[in-house]
């Protein structure tokens, strides 16, 4: 059948080109070869509808799978990335979470520290209060203070006597050098020559002629006293250096100085220590004591000329200065001279007895 209809196709196509003349006794096969071959063509058409809307169909399934497939793609490509992402938190959560296990075991050690610094402090608060109280009762700031006063108004009232056991005179005028021997020390041993004085302390003004006792510090020039020279005013100047040592003893006593350079009272036969090498030492023997640690013992020097050397009378002179220039620092002022001690004695008994420094 398929085969006539294809021939009855060239047939029609052999008779678009080319007139086919049928005879009358032929036209009746004719006709129904016709038929048959139009009803055959019929049926190829409902065919080919047919395979073309199945095709249509197929070939909107394959595109709709296609679409799927192409989205289930790009979904799988976001879950990787989402798994990705999600690795990334985890790992992050992770570190947070040991970051925060971290903080939390720091906040609680320094909340331990906080602990006992706070119960340190409440102890050291109740130590206050109790220090306060302590203060404002009668045995406090009050009475410490009342107990200072009296004490250095008794302080004050023991140096006034010693002023009045060993006055110091003298009239007004330019100061002269008391006790020139000593200037051989006072330019290599003594840096605090100039004066200073507070100002709430006068100045007091400058003496000649200081005596103590009516027994004026005069020393001869440095060399050796013999028969010829004046004893009694050797004995004078020994009697007026006892004098001196004994006030300044007694007063380092009362206001409780140990004195750099210590005294040993003999009245006109007083003496004076050092911590240093005796001079009779020989160079040999200054060495081997400086390297066995042996210079530093006391050694005594003379407040007296008779039958001394003068250089060893003027260095102990020089060191009773230094120790009333000591007790001169302890009440904050500074020494008149190398070579004023009767004048540092002076300005010591004024400036304890001063209104203007006991009111400071």
């Amino acid at each position: 059948m398929e085969r006539s209809s294809d021939h009855a196709i060239d047939g029609g196509d052999e008779s678009s080109s080319v007139a086919k003349v049928i005879e009358w006794e032929d036209l009746e096969q004719e006709l129904a070869r016709f038929c048959s071959l139009s009803s055959a063509l019929a049926k190829a058409k409902e065919r080919k509808d047919s395979l073309s809307e199945r095709l249509q169909s197929f070939i909107q399934e394959r595109e709709a799978s296609l679409r799927q497939l192409n989205e289930l793609e790009e979904m799988k490509e976001k879950m990787e990335a989402q798994k990705l992402v999600m690795g990334d938190l985890l790992m992050r959560s992770k570190r947070a979470l040991e970051d925060t296990t971290n903080q939390r075991e720091q906040l609680c050690l320094a909340t331990r520290l906080l602990r006992v610094a706070a119960k340190t402090l409440s102890a050291a608060h109740d130590k206050l209060e109790e220090a306060n109280k302590l203060l404002s009762g009668e045995m406090g700031h009050g009475h410490l203070k009342s107990l200072w006063q009296m004490l250095w108004a008794r302080q004050r009232h023991m140096i006034a006597q010693v002023a009045a056991l060993y006055p110091v005179k003298g009239s007004i005028a330019q100061a002269p050098e008391e006790e020139g021997v000593v200037k051989k020390y006072s330019n290599s041993t003594s840096g605090n020559c100039e004066i200073s004085h507070p100002s709430h302390v006068s100045r007091p003004p400058q003496m000649s002629s200081l005596s103590i006792l009516g027994l004026q510090l005069t020393v001869p020039p440095l060399k050796r006293m013999t028969i010829f020279s004046d004893k009694k005013e050797g004995q004078r100047t020994a009697a007026a250096l006892g004098y001196v040592a004994h006030a300044v003893l007694l007063i380092a006593s009362y206001l409780d100085v140990p004195l750099r350079y210590p005294l040993n009272l003999g009245g006109s036969r007083s003496y004076i220590h050092d911590y240093a090498p005796s001079i009779e030492l020989s160079s040999s023997d200054l060495a081997s004591s400086s390297m066995n640690g042996l210079s530093s013992r006391l050694t005594e020097f003379p407040l007296f000329l008779e039958g001394q050397d003068t250089t060893r009378a003027a260095y102990a002179i020089f060191l009773l200065n230094k120790d009333l220039e000591q007790l001169l620092n302890y009440m904050g002022f500074q020494s008149l001279g190398p070579r004023h001690v009767l004048a540092n004695l002076l300005e010591l008994l004024r400036i304890i007895q001063s209104e203007e420094y006991i009111d400071k």
